[in-house]
């Protein structure tokens, strides 16, 4: 496997509320390849445990481990997507997706060379010398992915990067990023408050409790790709997202 997390545990410290245990017992697997998505209600967690698979905060107890080797800082291999794209508004879209390139130390004309490749890939040829004022929210989480992309990462993190966007052009998104990763051979685990997004997207979709944040479920999503929004109609894909909800129903008083 290319990830396995097992009986993950974090706990956060705190000086006026005392401990804060956020993550309990998180176990599962991502195998090289696959694209998996993850729901859960708000302050579930799925943030936190990002974050510590991206190596940026430290786990409390268990294991996670990125080819069987301990996640303990950032590495190459994980590239970041976040709800909101954070372009610096004084570079242009080239300049943008450059960054980690300059961060890294990665040769400028190889760089470049990549750069231009990448936003072909997510349909951003002709902007590269746009600012993000001038791009559609769309637009600018595609730029987004490019930078993400860059440095060449096995692994892509995306934290609700189409949460911000509205209906329509989520859609879009839905059936580009679909496309980004079925044309770059990427592994994904996109965190997402929509559980249709996750059934549209996902090999298989974890579902995870409120907090303390742990696995309840696993859907293996059969529905064949490439997906379309037609799919959304399909008996599978209704019954998928219905045994989702079904972990999220709150009991109304009569």
């Amino acid at each position: 496997m290319l990830i396995d997390i097992r009986g993950l545990k974090k706990i956060y410290r705190t000086k006026r509320d005392g401990d804060v245990l956020a993550l309990e017992d998180v176990t599962f697997s991502i195998g090289q390849g696959e694209f998996v998505c993850m729901v859960g209600p708000s302050g579930c967690g799925k943030s936190t445990l990002l974050k510590i698979l991206a190596g940026v905060i430290a786990k409390s107890s268990g294991q996670a481990l990125l080819r069987d080797s301990p996640i303990e800082d950032a590495t190459q291999e994980i590239g970041l997507v976040f709800q909101t794209p954070v372009l610096l508004p004084w570079r242009n879209v080239l300049e943008n997706a450059l960054l980690p390139a300059e961060v890294l130390g990665i040769e400028r004309t190889q760089a470049r060379r990549r750069a231009r490749e990448l936003l072909d890939l997510v349909g951003l040829q002709g902007f590269e010398n746009k600012y993000p004022h001038e791009l559609s929210g769309g637009m600018q989480q595609r730029c987004s992915i490019t930078r993400a992309l860059l440095h060449d990462p096995s692994i892509l993190l995306m934290d609700e990067p189409f949460g911000a966007l509205d209906a329509m052009t989520r859609d879009a998104m839905n059936l580009e990023l679909q496309r980004i990763w079925s044309q770059s051979g990427k592994t994904i685990l996109l965190i997402t408050h929509s559980i249709p997004e996750a059934v549209m997207l996902g090999d298989r979709v974890l579902v995870m409790s409120p907090r303390p944040g742990s696995i309840v479920d696993e859907i293996r999503v059969a529905i064949p790709r490439p997906r379309t929004l037609e799919a959304m109609g399909t008996k599978e894909f209704g019954e998928s997202v219905h045994r989702i909800r079904s972990h999220f129903k709150v009991a109304h008083a009569a």
